[in-house]
């Protein structure tokens, strides 16, 4: 029997759990229509195709991941801001790692890119806004800002794919990331403009 009241949003909520549950080879129209307890064809009144529903959860992930990176930042600089951007991000990638794939997931064009270029831009200015802490400004800012994401997707694709196998603590790895980060970020903006 299907289930009334489903919506563009509410088939993305059964897509993310399918995507929780069968990683991305399980997240099919039949997998979140059966999840829904509609027919697959009844799944077009609200998405379009299998693209147009990983557009509608990007923006879903994007949107939560802000939420609570955001939260463990509110009220914070420099440092702590840091730690917490750093530790929010990893706890969300921890908790939900077929959804912390979707962060970085490149979506092409369609009737939602508008939606995902704003939800990105959200979190973009959450880690922009923990660096201009350190007094960052100009390229510098930018630059501070693309080794903060690149430091830390990193550092969670690695984790999440097993490829740290040394026996050496992961969460001690995580805070000398931390640490050497915070430091070089202090240092750049001591030395301002010069050479």
């Amino acid at each position: 029997m299907a289930r009334a009241g489903l919506t563009p949003t509410i088939v993305t909520r059964y897509a993310l759990e399918v995507l929780d549950d069968a990683g991305p080879g399980g997240l099919t129209l039949k997998a979140v229509a059966e999840r829904a307890g509609v027919a697959p064809p009844s799944l077009y009144k609200h998405v379009r195709s299998l693209d147009d529903l990983r557009a509608l959860m990007t923006v879903q992930v994007l949107e939560q991941a802000s939420d609570r990176i955001g939260s463990a930042v509110m009220g914070l600089a420099g440092d702590d801001a840091l730690r917490a951007f750093l530790g929010a991000f990893r706890g969300y990638a921890a908790e939900y790692p077929h959804r912390h794939a979707l962060i970085e997931a490149p979506v092409g064009g369609g009737s939602h890119s508008d939606e995902v270029e704003a939800a990105a831009g959200r979190l973009v200015e959450i880690a922009f806004a923990t660096v201009r802490g350190y007094g960052l400004e100009g390229d510098d800012l930018i630059h501070a800002v693309r080794v903060l994401r690149a430091t830390i997707v990193g550092f969670v694709a690695l984790e999440l794919g097993q490829g740290y196998q040394l026996p050496t603590d992961l969460d001690a790895s995580f805070a000398f990331l931390t640490d050497l980060l915070a430091t070089g970020l202090t240092r750049r903006a001591a030395r301002g403009d010069r050479p």
